[in-house]
Order: structure tokens, then sequence, then C-alpha cells
């Protein structure tokens, strides 16, 4: 047995501390390991590996034996089978308590491994750049299978099964925090210790299999749930203060955070509302998000115009907004919307000038964008589960227009419809669009009546002076009754773009009709909850 016990006179609490004798060490990454080779063997701890991880650590000058001596075994199958063998196995999950593992042990001469030190196959970055290197699905595959891991995710579960008795690093993010403990407790480990690095391994293969299953399941579409994520950031709270929050992702793939305080859980709803709906469009536009709807969006030909235009449609609201562009900002652009108050201003570029301006205020959040292409899967925690749905990737073009009255739309209106409809997918249901020259001149959302949502958007329009004739109305979904566009049309609104598929559909039609507008259906629904 080899225990230290130690007291806590204070709170009479004893900890039992075992000392660690022997290690495998066998890992893809080398990156900061010298430190803790170094540690363990001024600590006379005996030494097994593997392949190029032996060759690092004889390189670092400490004596190491190979698996392969210890096994009588060599490494076989082009390294697909190294360490699964029953005296590297049994070393780990040997009871060092338990009388018939003791036996055991000691027949089949397996020595004690007190400390596993083994990371895994990068497998979510092989899937990354082996399809980004332009290779065929077959290459690209067969470089993807073969970092799927067995004898690391192996090694792992086993330490952490035993966590009374072995202690296990799964990952190099944790060589500081073991070279810290080697340190403290003169190398050894009380079973705290070893349950709280069990569990961070366990996260880590949990997390490696998630990885693993998604790669398969874009493929054959199993019904099921999993989300793999490493290690969460935690906000400073939630929705409110009394709330506490974290974050599971990779925020540094969708953009790099220039200026500004950390983000809270708010801001990043809002940025990914901002997100999602900036992708519907091309030609230079800004958007203003305001509780994840938006309140401002113009697109022109310039990002400076594309600004002042999204600005004036709700210039209130835009105050402790979100606002995006999918244009560079330059000096002009920053100095203009540097005369409002807002919480997060994301772009694709920012120039030297544009930066001086805007970080003038130094708790402004400033996000470069880099990738905006998320899973096509969304999921929600509701109830005691989590609903999962395709995201809405439709966006409707001209050619999806079925023109349904005697009155056809004219290009521009076309253009304002096909805008306006690009809209209504991002705010809340129900929800009325009035748009204008590819601006948004007014919106009504979160409505329980679509005829409210138009009032509420009427009046907004109203509010700020916009002159409603020639105006186009986009609704999320069809019209049971001809109200809405009779209220629109009387508010001189000249085109309307909807859905279809209510079994009164006639009925707007024929008003439509009888009253010089033009309608349009796409055959889509965009509600959202």
């Amino acid at each position: 047995m080899n225990e230290i016990l130690t007291a806590n006179t204070s709170t009479q609490n004893f900890t039992t501390l075992k000392k660690i004798k022997s290690a495998l060490i066998s890992v893809y990454y080398k990156d900061n390991l010298a430190p803790v080779i170094h540690e363990l063997s001024r600590l006379g701890v005996q030494l097994y590996s593997t392949g190029g991880t032996k060759t690092f650590i004889e390189s670092e000058g400490a004596t190491v034996t190979a698996v392969e001596d210890l096994t009588s075994y060599p490494s076989i199958l082009g390294g697909r089978v190294k360490t699964l063998h029953p005296k590297i196995f049994g070393g780990i999950l040997a009871r060092r308590g338990n009388a018939v593992d003791v036996q055991e042990t000691n027949a089949f001469d397996i020595p004690e491994i007190d400390l596993v030190i083994v990371d895994l196959y990068p497998f979510e970055e092989t899937v990354k750049s082996a399809f980004a290197a332009g290779k065929s699905k077959q290459e690209a595959e067969g470089e993807i299978i073969e970092k799927i891991d067995i004898g690391g995710v192996s090694l792992i579960r086993a330490a952490a099964k035993n966590f009374n008795d072995v202690l296990v690093v799964a990952a190099r993010e944790q060589y500081d925090e073991l070279l810290a403990l080697l340190k403290e407790k003169n190398g050894s480990a009380d079973v705290q210790d070893r349950k709280a690095f069990a569990a961070k391994a366990f996260n880590i293969t949990s997390d490696y299999d998630t990885q693993i299953f998604n790669y398969f399941n874009a493929e054959f579409q199993l019904p099921a749930f999993k989300a793999s994520y490493r290690a969460g950031k935690t906000l400073r709270y939630g929705e409110n203060p009394h709330q506490q929050s974290t974050y599971f992702g990779a925020l540094e793939e969708v953009f790099t955070q220039l200026s500004g305080k950390e983000l809270s859980y708010n801001n990043l709803v809002d940025v990914d509302a901002a997100i999602q709906l900036i992708k519907e469009f091309e030609e230079p536009t800004f958007v203003v998000i305001k509780h994840t709807n938006a309140c401002g969006v113009a697109s022109r030909a310039t990002a400076l115009d594309a600004w002042k235009a999204a600005l004036a449609g709700d210039p209130v609201s835009a105050f402790g907004g979100v606002l995006i562009t999918n244009q560079p900002v330059d000096k002009a652009v920053a100095e203009a919307v540097h005369e409002i108050f807002f919480e997060v201003l994301l772009a694709p570029e920012f120039n030297e000038e544009a930066l001086a301006v805007l970080k003038a205020k130094k708790n402004r959040i400033l996000l470069q964008t880099h990738n905006l292409d998320f899973p096509e899967q969304q999921s929600k925690s509701i109830l005691n589960g989590t609903l999962v749905q395709n995201s809405d990737a439709k966006t409707e073009t001209a050619a999806d227009l079925k023109t349904v009255t005697d009155k056809q739309p004219t290009e521009k209106e076309i253009e304002d419809l096909l805008f306006a409809n690009r809209l209504v997918k991002h705010l809340k249901s129900n929800t009325i669009v009035l748009a204008k020259d590819k601006q948004l001149v007014g919106m009504g959302c979160g409505q329980t009546s679509r005829v409210d949502a138009l009032k509420q958007a009427i009046l907004k329009a109203q509010a700020f002076g916009f002159d409603l004739k020639g105006a186009v109305m986009a609704s999320d979904a069809f019209f049971p009754f001809p109200d809405c566009v009779e209220i629109a049309d009387k508010a001189g609104i000249s085109a309307v773009i909807q859905p279809g598929g209510s079994v009164r559909d006639n009925e707007s039609i024929d008003y439509c009709n009888r009253n010089g507008m033009a309608m349009v259906v796409t055959g889509v629904r965009h509600f959202k909850h």
C-alpha cells in the first residue's frame, strides 16, 4: 500500500494521499509537456511510453521504458494497437486494496500505474482540415477515420474509473494544473484531486464521442440529440443578474473581440440574431437589433448610407442596440455610429482610423466577424427535454413569387417585397414588415393578432415621418381575413407578400383586385416563436 495519512487539525478531516510512483504517458500533442516530464523525473517516477512520446521524453533527458518492453508485444496494424494489453490495463484498473487484484497483478507481473497522461487524436480538427484541403470524399474520410482514437479513450476511461487509485490527465490544457499539484503535494494526490481529474476526463471522452457520432450522423440523420462542448465560458450573469449563465461553444471561430467589456448572455443572444439576419444580404446592409428583433434595416450602395437609413427606421429603439454590417467599417462610418449609444458593433473589418474613433468609449464592444456558417440544426431546451429542428434557411427569390392579383408588382416593388420577406423570418410572430426603397420603415412583432401587428407597424412608420404611399407589406403567415390588406391599402401600401394557403385567400385577393393592389404568394411560412 502506497498511502500517506495526513490530518487537518482545525477540522479533523482526514485526507488519504497516494504517492505517484509510475506513470504512463502517450500523447498526440507535446506542447508544454516538458516541465511535467522534468518534475516526474525529479520525483523518481517510473515512466512508460510509446512511439513519438517516448522519443520526446528521451530528448528531455528522462529515463523511460517502452510499452512494448513491458507487454513483450510490438505496436501493430500501423499503430492502431499499441497499449491495448492486460499488462497496461491491469496496471491501471487494479484496485490497490483488493486482495484478489493484488494477487493477480503479482501472479502476472503487472506493475501498478498511478498516473495516466493521455490525450486524443484531433478528430474534429481533422474533419475541418480534410475537407478544406480539397481532397476527394474517399481521401478525406480515410484521413478522418484514422483519427478516431481507440487506445487513448480506453486508457482515459480506465484511469478515470479507477480514480480511487489512479490520477488521469486527459488534455494538454491540464498540464499546468498537474504540475502545480505535483509540486504542492510532492508527487502525491488525494482522492478529491483524482476524482476532479476523472470528471474532466469523462467530459473530454463524452465530447469526443459526440464529435464522432455527429460526423457519422450527418449522413444517416438518426433521431438523436448530442451536443459537443469541451469547456464552457462563464458569463457575468444570465438574462437577469440573479441568473447564472455559461456559454458552450467556440466564439473565436465566429468573431474576434477587438474592444469593450465582456459579452453578456443578452449580448450573445442579440449578436446571434444580428448575424442570422445579416446573412440574408449580399449588397451593403446595416442592421440594428434590439431584444433579438430588427428595429432598423437598410440596404444601400455604401455602408454609410445603409447606416443612415437603418437608423432612420427607428432612432429611438436603436439606443442601446446591437449593430451589424456586412461591409468594412471606415472612419466615416465609425464617426456616424459613434454619435449614438450602442452595446455591440459587428463588421467583417475595421480600419485603424475607425478603431481609434470607436474605442473612445472603452465599454463599447467591437467584434470582427469571421465564419458565419453555423450548423443546420437548432436546439432549444423546453419542459424536461430539448427541441431540435433544421434552421430556416429558405430565402425566397423572384422566381419563387406567384402573382395572384390582376395587378402585377413593379420591378421596384418586387425588390422591396423580397427585402421585407427576408425580415419577417427574423421577427417574432405574429409579425408584419413595412418596407420602402429597401428600408425597414415599420414593423409589428410578437403580437397575438396580425391586425395588431400591422397597426403597430403603421404607427411606428408614421411616428418617424415615413410616407407609406408606395410601400410594401410582408407577413410571416397567411391572412385568414381581408382586414389586413384593407388597413394596409388605406395607409397607402401598394403591394403585399404573404405565404398564402388560407381557405379564405380569395377574400384578400379580391380586395386587392378591387382596390388596385398587387399581391404575391410564396407558399412558404416563416413563423418565429
